[in-house]
């Protein structure tokens, strides 16, 4: 707006609230000639679309609300997959790496030993290394396990504990609690260096343990009756719940589908509307102890010059398409919230990106100025902060064979997506092709259910189904098809589905 103030633009906007979060530099631009601060903001198991930024009306996250607001909002970014149970084993090791999910560490990887493609002195390249030698102050807090400790271990300073429960002892703000801690002793000695604040929470991974406070405004409990009925204040069923999914998800005994405490196999609709409240109770208090840290770096006059980078490790289903876990390839569990601000980003921007997490470690380099490792093989996406590009690569490659062999993989280009299931020893054999565009929720026939629309309240278009088999498609999914052939040679993928032999 010409001629609009920086304060009757917040007013305008409807981000008044945020003019703290927004400090005015001083005339000399002191604040844009320092390095930049980045602030990683990593939760643990959450799905895009429990956030406002991504259509959610129910969870409530005014913190989330305003970084999306003051940022960049990104509406295609994901994990590219894993080759374990524990999704986020790979997922969080490709953060660490910038290596794509055949190319890193870990016993589930059938490449783990070979050198060609799993460099032997690999930690010396991870984000802690790299950021340590450019002078950074590099600090962790975060859950343990599941994750690449050769690179956790480098951080100069680590305060790592899995803190799941529903209280503040040992729940969301300890790890708060962490970073405001160590922000205090900065200020307090004075520190020069750039910091790297690697700022991790347990939640809202389960079990999903709730404050009681939180849990009674979302209208659940955390232990839950199987045979409970419905509480009205629990949050709605989502468009694409299914009470069961169609065919079996290839990983007989899976943790995920069938030991989530206050789950296990049910998938009741009073069971799945009790566990999205209390994953949003997690989600709203990861909010809070955000807010918190937030505030103490405006107190410090350094949030004018800190990047701050909010995403997930991988999504979640919790009730979708019948599933529970993270072991899927659907848009709610692929696909990650990804949301940033920072120095020279324009706010209320959104933009595809089709980013993958192992793109972080580049961008991180890229905003600090600092000379990428030989080793990465993810892409900067500076270019799309900066309002230059609104992606950064045309195709998009996912993969989940932490089950029976050689397992799902799916392909996304432009609004057109594939998904292959090749599980148990051949028992279960599917295609899936989804124009998302027009079927975003990746409806399925299933959903078409009276039974389901009756739950859900949502009645899908007859176009939104799975077209894989539909005669009209069948070019393009023979296009796909082969693009996912290709992308699995380039990324040293071991395996191939049976159509591919």
């Amino acid at each position: 707006m010409r001629g609009c103030s920086r304060r009757q633009f917040l007013k305008l906007t409807g981000l008044a609230g945020l003019a703290a979060w927004a400090p005015a530099l001083d005339a000399s631009g002191a604040n844009r000639a320092k390095r930049p601060n980045i602030l990683f903001v990593l939760v643990d198991d959450q799905s895009p679309f429990t956030l406002k930024a991504y259509g959610n009306a129910v969870c409530h996250t005014p913190n989330l609300d305003r970084l999306s607001a003051q940022g960049m909002t990104f509406d295609a970014a994901y994990h590219m997959g894993s080759w374990s149970g524990a999704v986020c084993t790979p997922s969080r090791t490709m953060m660490m790496t910038g290596r794509t999910v055949w190319r890193i560490p870990g016993k589930g990887n059938p490449n783990k030993d070979n050198p060609d493609l799993v460099p032997v002195n690999l930690p010396r390249y991870t984000l802690p290394a790299v950021f340590n030698r450019a002078g950074y102050d590099t600090f962790r807090t975060c859950k343990k396990g599941n994750s690449y400790q050769a690179a956790n271990a480098l951080f100069k300073t680590a305060r790592d504990r899995s803190c799941r429960m529903g209280n503040d002892q040992n729940g969301s703000k300890w790890h708060a609690d962490q970073v405001l801690d160590y922000l205090e002793r900065r200020e307090a000695t004075k520190a020069q260096d750039p910091f790297f604040i690697f700022f991790g929470f347990s939640h809202p991974h389960d079990p999903r343990n709730g404050k009681p406070e939180l849990l009674e405004k979302y209208g659940v409990v955390n232990d839950i009756e199987p045979d409970a009925s419905v509480n009205p204040k629990a949050p709605p069923l989502q468009e694409n719940y299914l009470p069961a999914h169609p065919f079996h998800h290839g990983h007989p005994g899976l943790r995920d589908e069938e030991k989530v405490q206050g789950v296990m196999t049910s998938r009741e609709e009073a069971v799945v509307r009790n566990e999205l409240g209390r994953e949003y109770a997690c989600i709203e208090n990861i909010d809070i102890q955000l807010g918190r840290v937030l505030e103490k770096l405006e107190a410090m006059g350094e949030l004018g010059n800190t990047y701050i980078f909010y995403t997930a490790d991988h999504g979640i289903a919790v009730g979708r398409h019948g599933l529970m876990g993270k072991p899927n390839l659907y848009e709610h569990t692929w696909r990650v919230p990804f949301v940033v601000r920072g120095p020279g980003i324009q706010p209320a921007i959104r933009a595809p990106g089709n980013i993958y997490l192992l793109d972080v470690l580049p961008t991180f380099c890229d905003v600090a100025g600092i000379s990428l490792p030989e080793t990465i093989d993810g892409m900067s996406f500076k270019p799309v902060l900066e309002g230059k590009r609104s992606t950064i690569r045309d195709v998009l490659y996912g993969v989940y064979a932490g089950g029976t062999k050689p397992g799902m993989r799916c392909v996304k280009k432009g609004k057109w997506k594939l998904i292959k299931y090749d599980v148990l020893d051949g028992k279960v054999r599917e295609t899936q092709l989804f124009n998302l565009e027009e079927n975003p929720y990746e409806f399925l026939k299933e959903h078409h259910d009276e039974a389901v629309i009756a739950r859900t309240k949502h009645r899908p278009k007859p176009c939104q189904v799975n077209l894989a088999d539909d005669s009209r498609y069948a070019k393009k999914r023979q296009e796909l098809e082969a693009l996912l052939l290709a992308e699995q040679r380039r990324l040293n993928d071991p395996y191939r589905l049976w159509d591919q032999r």
